[in-house]
């Protein structure tokens, strides 16, 4: 039941390979605490709420942060809620376990003068796959995209000429996302690479339906893959100290609305589902929003 989930999660739901690895080893950790428990794995009958709970909590007795709880709890929603369309299970044990609180913590994000260091530091990388890092880096700053989403493209999906991308989301949520100049010219040098270097010589392919990243061996480069690429620049920039991987993304979010861009505008452009999502996304220094605050208020001057 396990795999056929995660395989619906990949081909149904268009879930990303990090989310769907993730699940795939929290479930693996409910499967060995049942048998730990005496249960049957291949019995899905005997699974109560008061199951999930027992689970959460010996969550909890390890010391696993909040999140990766909840992100366990989620895993199991998602699995009961599969087992409930396959007509395997008759109710969702797990819907109505409170998920533990989190913390809310703002993202990291980087400021202009770092994603700029952090953008020129694949010129030190010689060769086609040094283009490729700038591209790609060009490209999730100038689109706010997701690193699965990144990985996903192919190059029909792109016109260069128009500056716009087609892109399927979460959820197989289709959108067309802009993106600017640097990272066109960033694409198109690597888009020259990729065809000296990269496409077939028989002369029977169609460029149009190639991966847009590749690896050194020509397959399309994994989502694995773009972070530890991100990370070994980030590595590299002493600007950019300590950046996760979505720190692209979310500067993308945060420079835009310092820049006046509505939160309306910039949930389409992530392409969230609820506006609440793009939300957490938001991070503001407290001078930006003093000055906000005094341009825009009728009694922010004083007298």
């Amino acid at each position: 039941m396990i795999a056929d989930f995660l395989e619906y999660l990949e081909l149904e739901r268009n879930c990303s390979e990090h989310t769907v690895r993730a699940y795939g080893r929290d479930l693996a950790a409910f499967a060995e605490f049942r048998t730990a428990s005496g249960s049957d794995d291949q019995n899905l009958d005997d699974i109560d709420q008061l199951l999930v709970r027992s689970f959460v909590a010996v969550l909890n007795q390890r010391r696993l942060a909040r999140r990766t709880q909840g992100r366990h709890l989620s895993a199991l929603r998602g699995l009961f809620r599969y087992a409930c369309l396959m007509g395997r299970m008759q109710s969702n044990p797990a819907e109505s376990v409170p998920t533990p609180k989190v913390e809310k913590t703002l993202p990291r994000h980087l400021r202009p003068g770092e994603i700029e260091a952090l953008l020129e530091a694949p010129a030190g990388r010689e060769g086609p796959l040094g283009l490729r890092d700038r591209a790609l880096l060009e490209l999730l700053y100038a689109s706010g995209l997701r690193v699965g989403e990144l990985v996903a493209l192919n190059w029909r999906d792109i016109d260069l000429g128009a500056r716009v991308l087609r892109v399927v989301g979460k959820g197989d949520r289709e959108r067309m996302t802009p993106f600017g100049g640097p990272a066109e010219q960033a694409l198109r040098q690597w888009l020259d690479a990729w065809e000296e270097v990269f496409r077939p010589r028989d002369g029977t392919d169609d460029g149009n339906l190639e991966p847009v990243f590749l690896n050194r061996n020509g397959g399309r480069l994994s989502a694995r893959s773009v972070r530890r690429v991100i990370d070994r620049y980030v590595e590299e920039t002493a600007q950019a100290a300590g950046a996760h991987p979505h720190a692209l993304r979310h500067s993308f979010a945060t420079h835009l609305l310092e820049s006046g861009a509505d939160l309306r505008s910039i949930q389409e452009l992530l392409g969230h589902a609820s506006l609440s999502t793009t939300q957490r996304y938001m991070h503001i220094d407290t001078g930006r929003l003093l000055q906000v605050y005094r341009k825009s208020h009728p009694r922010a001057k004083g007298a």
